[in-house]
């Protein structure tokens, strides 16, 4: 099977009648994992929401091919799993049932009642995420890093191939940050698309194939870690400076002036 490739051309989102994106061309391949970056402001987030429905964008985006405008919303929901900021839970279900919506778009009811392949799959999403011991528990009654994993094992459950993850760490303990990149970089490594958005540079360089900088709603560098936040892009997009070094293998880089 090949690889999934969603590819954007001119992408432009305007709110407000301001654009927050422009022009933005990308392609990217499954079995990578996309870190997008940038300053507060710059356009990640609505970059994403254009991608699942939620912002109407000018310029084309295609999966495979085929325009993301074109699918109808159940197919877009099986192809494309997305992790919005923030977790707020209003309703006191169990962690496993709000897991269990991810297999929703593929025909599945009752959480309680989900056939054995949902269920396997379910299960394996709160594995990964390290929920299982939350599965009984009311998710109002989780804190909010638990909640946030509880979302990401929703997003593993719907075994899209393309998984968008708008900061999937920012709430979490820095062991569970570690885990959730973990996580998302096994399932680039099984052949999923993740572009995860993250204001780490230090987790972006450690685990993106490929880094995409925006500033100003407009593509400023892409490319591996070392080239696409190289001292240059830091400095003019960021504004800082950064120590970098390699341990166990990986490259580190934090911001340090």
């Amino acid at each position: 099977m090949s690889a999934v490739r969603l590819s954007l051309r001119d992408l432009s989102v305007a709110i407000g009648g301001r654009k927050v994106v422009e022009n933005l061309s990308l392609d990217m391949t499954g079995g990578n994992l996309v870190a997008l970056v940038g300053p507060n402001g710059a356009g990640k987030t609505s970059v994403l929401r254009a991608l699942v429905g939620l912002l109407a964008h000018e310029g084309s985006a295609t999966l495979d091919g085929r325009s993301l405008s074109a699918l109808d919303r159940r197919e877009r929901a099986q192809r494309v799993a997305y992790l919005p900021q923030g977790h707020e839970a209003h309703w006191p279900l169990p962690a496993r049932d709000i897991v269990a919506l991810g297999r929703v778009p593929h025909g599945a009811g009752d959480p309680t009642r989900l056939r054995d392949s949902d269920a396997a799959l379910v299960a394996e999403a709160m594995r990964l995420t390290d929920t299982e011991h939350l599965a009984d528990r009311p998710v109002t009654q989780l804190s909010g890093g638990e909640r946030a994993r509880v979302a990401l094992a929703r997003v593993f459950a719907v075994s899209a191939p393309v998984i968008l993850a708008d900061e999937p760490t920012a709430a979490l303990d820095p062991s569970h940050q570690i885990a959730v990149m973990k996580a998302l970089r096994r399932a680039a490594d099984r052949g999923a698309l993740v572009i995860a958005v993250t204001h780490d540079l230090g987790l972006a360089t450690r685990f993106g194939d490929t880094i995409a900088v925006l500033k100003g709603g407009r593509l400023a560098a892409s490319g591996p870690p070392a080239e696409a936040l190289s001292d240059a892009v830091l400095r003019s997009v960021f504004g800082v400076e950064a120590f970098r070094a390699e341990h166990a293998g990986s490259a580190v880089l934090v911001p340090w002036a």
